[in-house]
């Protein structure tokens, strides 16, 4: 496994009772007809809590099959995971934002965004405020009360992010949620989502394609290796914050991170591609 600034493939040195989520010696095996498939093989990590790490890696290698069992959807084959979660706490320990909509068509954005409140009894005063809050800091406050059917797709993920933030949980999970926007919108909504980021500074797992958008917004970022899913590479962003995305990118320091990740990412995407070439053919 090849590592940067990272450590020894636990996320650098945190010490014991300092890791948000810690990760050790994860495998998810899936079962077929004809064979067990491997998805992710020995990952061990530990993510500091406040931290923002992305994960970057080539279609197929358990990106979203490592989110989804941080988020509970998955089963884990062999190792553990441990999330901290601090006693007496009535915080959910995570909420979701998946890559495509998630919200309900019945209801409307503030609806939509007061879900989770409501659904843990929150008394309303309190979740009028909460998600007003939020909705002023995704630019919905106005659309309030139109439903997801009167919104364009990055209004949709906005109301995703407010609902998420609003829940308040102790770690947030987001697999790709701006894959599907074209770069205005997903520019946009980079930076919206760090000007909420910074103000609790949530522990943050985020899954992307994107080395430019990792760059953008991670603290560390983890590279996966092609099929089976382990890890290659953990690397340290030492951009300043708060960042502004496009003065971000006119820095030399973040195209030679860019350059740096794609350099590791390379290999791994080009033998990703002959897998599934061979699939096909089989």
């Amino acid at each position: 496994m090849g590592q940067d600034e990272g450590g020894a493939g636990t996320g650098g040195g945190s010490g014991a009772g300092e890791a948000a989520i810690r990760i050790r010696n994860l495998v998810k095996t899936f079962r077929t007809r004809r064979q067990t498939f491997t998805a992710i093989d020995d990952v061990s990590l530990d993510i500091r809590p406040g931290e923002f790490l992305v994960i970057v890696g080539p279609s197929g290698c358990g990106k979203t099959t490592l989110l989804r069992i941080l988020a509970g959807l998955d089963d884990l084959t062999k190792g553990t995971i441990d999330i901290a979660h601090p006693p007496g706490s009535t915080r959910p320990e995570n909420s979701m934002i998946f890559q495509g909509d998630s919200i309900f068509p019945w209801m409307t954005v503030f609806e939509n965004a007061a879900y989770g409140l409501r659904m843990r009894q929150v008394p309303e005063a309190q979740v009028r405020e909460v998600v007003g809050h939020y909705l002023e800091r995704t630019g919905l406050t106005n659309f309030a009360k139109a439903y997801p059917h009167q919104l364009s797709g990055g209004m949709r993920q906005r109301v995703s992010i407010s609902r998420a933030f609003a829940n308040d949980p102790e770690i947030l999970l987001m697999d790709e949620p701006f894959s599907a926007l074209d770069e205005q919108n997903k520019t946009l909504l980079q930076e919206e989502l760090l000007r909420i980021w910074d103000e609790h500074k949530k522990t943050v797992v985020f899954i992307t394609h994107s080395v430019d958008e990792a760059v953008t917004l991670g603290d560390r970022i983890m590279v996966m290796t092609a099929h089976p899913g382990k890890m290659k590479a953990l690397i340290d962003v030492p951009l300043a914050r708060p960042r502004q995305v496009m003065e971000l990118r006119h820095d030399p320091a973040y195209g030679e991170l860019v350059y740096r990740i794609w350099s590791y990412l390379r290999d791994e995407v080009q033998q990703a591609r002959q897998q599934s070439e061979r699939k096909v053919s089989a």
